[in-house]
């Protein structure tokens, strides 16, 4: 159930950023570590250090905490600048970039302890793992659309469905190896390895797209 707080600050109060920042480290620790029905937004402010008031002046309620740490984590893990695809880029290595951000995330114990609560929760509150989704795996899905669509037009892919071909990068990365690590069957791969299984689904997908 979404929590809401009866008192809203003022119209343009301003917003202290470092206390934004710190609300946000607190809910991706507590939502991994106790699961989003576990963590209360009275115990996100105890962690955060801040009085529930400053809490909900940055975030309406629960379920708007959740899906901003959701794409913060993102971000930070695959800034906007890695998609930024110019006329005259290499176009296999911008896709390795984008291909080792995007395997150390989604094999990262975050990313796995995430994804565990998402499905725990897909039953009992659908509307919250759609929520999940469209922060974070979806924006994924935009972004690379996006940089695919001007990679055709630039003449440096030849792709007709940029989405389509933006959901087979991600499948070719996440591979059989996240699944592994998501039912606890394996171990996370090393740095090594994750750099091998890169290069190999950047030159699967290459051999298809390129022009």
């Amino acid at each position: 159930m979404t929590e809401i707080h009866s008192v809203s600050p003022g119209p343009g109060r301003p917003k202290d950023p470092a206390k934004r920042e710190a609300i946000l480290t607190a809910a991706q620790v507590l939502f991994l570590g106790n699961g989003y029905e576990g963590s209360s937004m009275e115990a996100i402010a105890a962690e955060a250090g801040v009085s529930k008031l400053t809490l909900y002046s940055h975030f309406k309620d629960k379920e708007a905490l959740f899906s901003a740490a959701v794409k913060t984590t993102c971000e930070t893990r695959l800034p906007r600048r890695l998609f930024q695809v110019e006329e005259d880029c290499d176009i296999e290595e911008l896709l390795l970039a984008i291909g080792g951000a995007f395997n150390e995330l989604v094999n990262s114990p975050e990313s796995i302890g995430l994804h565990r609560v998402m499905v725990a929760m897909a039953t009992q509150n659908p509307g919250l793992v759609k929520m999940f989704f469209d922060a974070g795996p979806q924006q994924l899905l935009c972004d690379l659309q996006q940089l695919f669509s001007r990679a055709d037009a630039l003449g440096l892919l030849e792709i007709d469905d940029p989405l389509r071909a933006a959901e087979h990068f991600c499948s070719l990365i996440k591979g059989a190896q996240h699944f592994r690590l998501l039912v606890g069957y394996a171990e996370a791969p090393t740095d090594e390895e994750g750099n091998l299984h890169v290069r190999d689904a950047v030159s699967v997908f290459l051999r298809a797209y390129r022009r």
